[in-house]
């Protein structure tokens, strides 16, 4: 036999254990050395410590939600979603997390269950849920999801084309209803259990619920945009208690408070002037607030018109009192999403990059960039936590 190589010396080896009968002696005793020197493995769960303000959730397109601390750059967990699930909303105070779920028997197809899952805030873990009827607009936005003021009703916002808005009580874990809204999308809470919905008529409508969840009553607005010729993103973002913030395509930015049941829209300002020919706002959730600050981030790029969805490497920054632009921040690559956390002395502007898995974390005051961190799948929703 050549046994020139290790090959051979192995192959002599156990052929002669083989014809002496020593393999089965030889592995038994592997076996239960190895056996004697293994410890079990001790499973345990992490339990998350109550949130900071510099705390964001970053729900990327295959459905999970990381959260993140945006000073240390760390993350802090993982919130299990399906790639369905438009965004969620938090109760700080009952310390759980609602997100609207579409599940299919065979993840893209099959079969179809739509739920709102209830996620303990502690362990990220889901501690309940609710079946809802299998409507759920699935596209990511952050408003097809809202808590009312009661903190006690959820609603979801669907479209199957037709739209319609589903209402969940989240104390009693049950499905209330669901309210036909045509012509009218987004779910945007404001005071006295109500929401208002952006129509595509140009105006806007406000819903009110009963103590029980039902429809109370609706109130319109006057058509305060044109849809043709300078539609409003559906990005609105929440500037106070009854109050949001749109913009449209030419950078015209509408607020607009509910009084009672009247809907009031101002004057619109724009953050584009005629020195900035050739910039156009654009990209997903492309605009922020520090209401403490009075700080609004607009994403900019430079283009033509139709081009509303593109991504930008510049956010502009305004006084929301003077509607002056008071800085200009420069991306470190093209980003489609921000936000901006609340402080007043550590402000950090969160940018999920358009093509890429990571966001990036900017010092507001300094405008420098902080952390850049990998996120898993490219990031399309941005939430405070």
């Amino acid at each position: 036999m050549d046994c020139s190589n290790g090959l051979g010396i192995r192959k002599a080896l156990v052929a002669g254990m083989i014809r002496f009968g020593l393999v089965g002696v030889v592995f038994s005793s592997i076996t239960v050395l190895g056996a004697e020197s293994l410890q079990p493995e001790q499973i345990g769960q992490e339990v998350l410590d109550d949130p900071l303000p510099t705390w964001f959730v970053a729900k990327n397109t295959m459905g999970p939600a990381y959260v993140f601390d945006s000073k240390t750059g760390d993350m802090q967990g993982l919130i299990s979603l399906t790639p369905y699930t438009p965004s969620i909303v938090r109760h700080t105070e009952r310390r759980e997390i609602y997100g609207a779920e579409i599940h299919y028997e065979r993840l893209y197809n099959g079969k179809r269950e739509d739920i709102l899952s209830i996620i303990d805030h502690e362990t990220l873990a889901p501690i309940g849920e609710v079946d809802i009827p299998n409507k759920i607009a699935s596209l990511a936005f952050p408003q097809y999801i809202g808590l009312m003021s009661d903190e006690e009703h959820v609603t979801i916002f669907n479209m199957t084309p037709a739209a319609s808005v589903t209402v969940v009580n989240v104390v009693q874990r049950k499905f209330v209803g669901e309210i036909a809204t045509p012509g009218c999308a987004l779910t945007m809470p404001v005071e006295n259990r109500s929401f208002l919905m952006l129509c595509g008529d140009g105006a806007l409508q406000l819903v009110r619920l009963s103590d029980g969840g039902t429809e109370k009553d609706r109130h319109r607005s006057d058509a305060f945009f044109s849809v043709e010729e300078d539609p409003v993103f559906d990005q609105p973002i929440r500037t106070g208690p009854s109050s949001w913030q749109l913009i449209s395509f030419e950078g015209k930015i509408f607020d607009v408070s509910v009084e009672g049941t009247e809907i009031v829209v101002t004057e619109p300002w724009s953050v584009i002037t005629e020195a900035d020919k050739g910039w156009r706002v654009g990209g997903g959730q492309l605009m922020a607030i520090n209401t403490h600050l009075d700080l609004l981030f607009v994403i900019v790029h430079e283009g033509g018109k139709d081009t509303h969805e593109t991504p930008g490497k510049e956010v502009w920054v305004f006084n929301k009192d003077s509607k002056r632009r008071i800085a200009k921040m420069k991306m470190e690559k093209a980003v489609r999403s921000i936000m901006v956390t609340q402080s007043t002395s550590e402000p950090y502007l969160i940018a999920s990059r358009a093509s890429e898995p990571i966001v990036d974390v900017y010092d507001v005051l300094t405008t420098k960039l902080r952390h850049s961190i990998p996120a898993g799948q490219t990031v399309n929703v941005l939430l405070p936590y």
